[in-house]
């Protein structure tokens, strides 16, 4: 994996971030795999990726930890792609993505996510960014950027 030092301008965790997963079918092989498809042919039909791009995503989402091969057939041999840790904690980068593309780019958005407790009828869910510390909920003003050593300021 690339260091952040090594990429091009300012030392940061999402030009990081980016190189490992900033590739349209990397993101999308996250969807996949998050909905329940594990195999390749089915990643390949949910995706729309080339076999040889899809192959290749794969195996570096498999490299860096993102996914896990796990066999579910020994003859033929062959394995199915699972989220690991690091996987389902990009799940709200997607639904960031997600809810961004509804309000920007869909006329009519073909997915709605919904929150279905147990007791309680489902009901839309809409990300909100919240203070993990106090519970507020936080704006872009209300931020501000601590440089730490790792991080030369342009």
């Amino acid at each position: 994996m690339t260091s952040l030092q090594d990429l091009p301008g300012r030392a940061c965790s999402i030009a990081g971030a980016l190189e490992v997963v900033g590739d349209r079918w990397a993101l999308l092989v996250v969807r996949e795999v998050s909905l329940g498809n594990h195999r390749f042919t089915d990643i390949a039909r949910g995706t729309g990726a080339p076999r040889d791009r899809l192959t290749a995503r794969l195996n570096d989402l498999v490299e860096v930890g993102v996914l896990e091969r796990r066999s579910y057939s020994t003859s033929p041999p062959r394995s199915g792609y699972h989220l690991t840790r690091s996987g389902w904690e990009l799940l709200p980068v997607l639904q960031a993505l997600l809810q961004w593309g509804d309000r920007w780019v869909a006329e009519e958005p073909p997915v709605r996510l919904h929150h279905a407790p147990g007791d309680h009828p489902d009901h839309p869910v809409d990300m909100e960014w919240t203070c993990r510390t106090c519970g507020e909920p936080v704006n872009g003003s209300a931020l501000r950027r601590v440089l730490t050593d790792q991080d030369p300021a342009l």
